[in-house]
């Protein structure tokens, strides 16, 4: 189906015909031989591709969950965020049309990355955005550098995308899991609670939000009892759940997201795991409470970088974005917005789509919108910007379905983020 939105039009696809495998690979795999075989020759194909003129259309590449466990964190929602950026954008439209290609990848790597690489070989994509799944996103990472064209995330949080895995070619626009652990284990430790067992997603998300928690961990004084790793989308977690009740830990951290988040904590509450051992969420969105209910999420507390009710701007435009998708937005939806909004800004004022260009009027321009003020772009890929401490209401304080979270703090963007110097990223000059 194809629809228009303003100065644009929608093409829905992933590859026909294709046979990939299932498994999840992890972050090293993402650099496999595998990815760099299927990969080889780019420098011959770019040369092949035709030039395109100055007035083809600006094509943006939405690809996530549309079907699984992170459809409620990204999903549809990402494609409705990006219509309306490109709505806002039409009265400064670059003096070209703006074309949204939409794609599920199903959570499988291999899929994930053959729609890129042909989006960006065949398809004359420009910028792809969003992901939502780590080891994905890893493997775009690559593929955006070795083509010379951009990739932005908003749904994928591994630390490494701005770490040893950073590229000039690749923004990270919505949180990251350094940023989410770091703060709650602090909060944590800082009551306490010092001893941790992990229930972890098995794939690249969750051993880099286990890696990041332990890390704040360590350097707090606390201890990491045990780990188990989880697959992706599991329907039954009690022996988990009761390993991690038996480790003893003061605390059991679920390295997840999504559905698997949302499963885990239910079947926690009827096992009773919580108040004799804390139950940490370290990567948490609005969507998940509202699945969880008040009942069973109430006092939970974790980083947000946004919320519906936070200001007059967040609900003018969360108004807009509920009369389309009748429910709230995540974070990663309004950081989606953001990032495809100032994208265009910097094609209009580079005058041209060229990556380099483009990122230089990008970092040059600061990103001030309903999603952030004074955000900025360092020179590893991040964007950083103040974040918020959220708790989840108790039933008696909601006065909505949506009014779910209370504003416990606010985190300036220098102490929001991993130090640029310590994530290992080769753009980052040394001092």
């Amino acid at each position: 189906m194809v629809r228009a939105p303003v100065q644009g039009v929608e093409l829905n696809q992933r590859p026909a015909g294709s046979r990939f495998a299932s498994e999840e690979e992890n972050m090293q795999m993402m650099i496999s031989r595998r990815a760099l075989l299927a990969s080889a020759g780019i420098s011959l194909m770019a040369a092949r591709l035709p030039a395109r003129a100055a007035d083809a259309p600006i094509r943006i590449g939405v690809i996530n969950d549309l079907s699984g466990p992170y459809s409620d964190i990204a999903g549809k929602g990402s494609i409705e965020a990006v219509r309306l950026a490109i709505e806002d954008f039409g009265k400064d439209a670059p003096g070209r049309p703006i074309e949204v290609l939409t794609a599920d990848h199903q959570n499988k790597t291999d899929i994930g990355i053959a729609i890129a690489r042909e989006w960006y070989d065949a398809k004359g994509v420009d910028l792809i955005v969003d992901v939502a799944n780590s080891a994905i996103a890893l493997g775009i990472q690559t593929l955006a550098r070795e083509r010379n064209k951009l990739v932005i995330f908003t749904s994928a949080a591994s630390s490494d995308l701005t770490g040893k895995y950073c590229s000039p070619n690749g923004l990270s626009w919505g949180s990251d899991n350094w940023s989410n652990a770091t703060a709650l284990m602090r909060l944590l430790l800082q009551d306490k609670v010092d001893s941790f067992y992990f229930l972890t997603s098995d794939y690249a998300f969750g051993h880099s939000l286990e890696s990041d928690s332990r890390a704040a961990i360590e350097a707090g004084g606390g201890k990491t009892l045990g780990s188990t790793k989880v697959p992706l989308n599991s329907s039954d977690f009690s022996s988990f759940l009761l390993t991690a009740q038996a480790s003893g830990a003061k605390a059991v951290v679920l390295a997840m997201t999504g559905n698997d988040l949302s499963t885990a904590l239910k079947q926690a509450t009827e096992f009773g795991i919580a108040p004799g051992q804390h139950l940490a969420t370290p990567n948490t969105y609005l969507s998940d409470v509202h699945a969880l209910g008040l009942d069973v999420g109430k006092n939970l507390t974790f980083m947000q970088s946004w919320y519906w009710d936070l200001n007059d701007k967040s609900r003018a435009w969360s108004k807009r974005y509920f009369e389309r998708m009748s429910r709230m937005p995540n974070d990663n939806h309004a950081a989606l917005y953001s990032a495809v909004l100032h994208y265009l800004g910097g094609v209009k004022t580079a005058g041209s789509n060229e990556p380099a260009a483009v990122l230089k009027a990008m970092r040059a321009t600061p990103i001030s919108d309903m999603f952030a003020a004074k955000a900025v772009i360092r020179d590893d890929g991040r964007v950083v910007y103040d974040r918020y401490l959220v708790r989840v209401k108790n039933p008696s304080e909601s006065k909505g379905p949506w009014d779910l979270l209370h504003i416990v703090s606010k985190l300036d963007a220098d102490k929001a983020y991993r130090p640029v110097a310590d994530g290992g990223c080769s753009l980052v000059a040394k001092k």
